[in-house]
């Protein structure tokens, strides 16, 4: 797949033209992004249905926002099972249980492993608050500024066996700014994710199937 880079205004308004896309969202966090892909699928801008929402942590502000949409969420709390593969077993069932086809890690915190990979090939998106490969694995925003770069950003990418590594689809760059701190920092990448990630899963589904055209 040829990547995408995206800056104001968006080129690219996605709709797909057959049958929804049925994704499964795995969030870690606020799900902020998850509500983003909602929004743009009940604007009309994405023709797909959340399924369901698989979250890890109890106190997850996910949940809130999952109950608010009418979004079935199931946890699935890493802390009581024996390995990241009896994890990543039971992610796959309850994804298998809601039907889901693509599978949507937006705050996903946790490693996945070649289980899960095997089970949805090609078919598991991430989303990451840099311009990889530059600054991959956590604290992305603060390595940025450490390093001292003048533009940051975010990527959509597949996700792959090494953390932060597969294909990418989409990236959208922002400046960085020299009183910037990582909390503003990564509030204006948060607005970038949240415009980027709908068109990527429509960009990622039509280069899966020919028949799904974008528009």
């Amino acid at each position: 797949m040829t990547p995408s880079l995206i800056s104001p205004p968006l080129p690219i308004s996605p709709h797909l033209s057959n049958s929804p896309l049925k994704l499964g969202v795995m969030a870690s966090g606020s799900g902020s992004n998850m509500e983003a892909i909602a929004r743009a699928i009940a604007d009309g801008q994405l023709n797909a249905n959340i399924q369901t929402i698989i979250y890890n942590n109890p106190d997850a502000g996910v949940v809130a926002r999952a109950n608010r949409l009418g979004i079935p969420a199931v946890l699935l709390n890493h802390r009581e099972f024996e390995s990241r593969e009896a994890l990543d077993l039971k992610i796959i069932q309850t994804l298998k249980q809601y039907q889901v086809e693509w599978v949507i890690m937006a705050g996903w915190m946790r490693r996945v492993t070649q289980v899960l990979i095997d089970a949805f090939p090609r078919r598991i998106l991430n989303i990451h608050p840099s311009l990889l490969p530059s600054f991959p694995g956590v604290r992305a925003v603060e390595q940025a500024l450490a390093a001292g770069v003048k533009f940051s950003g975010c990527t959509v990418h597949f996700v792959e066996l090494e953390v932060d590594s597969g294909p990418i689809v989409i990236q959208a760059v922002v400046p960085v700014l020299p009183d910037d701190t990582p909390k503003t920092l990564q509030a204006r990448i948060q607005v970038q994710e949240h415009r980027i990630f709908p068109a990527a899963i429509s960009l990622a589904a039509a280069q899966a199937d020919p028949e799904i055209q974008t528009c």
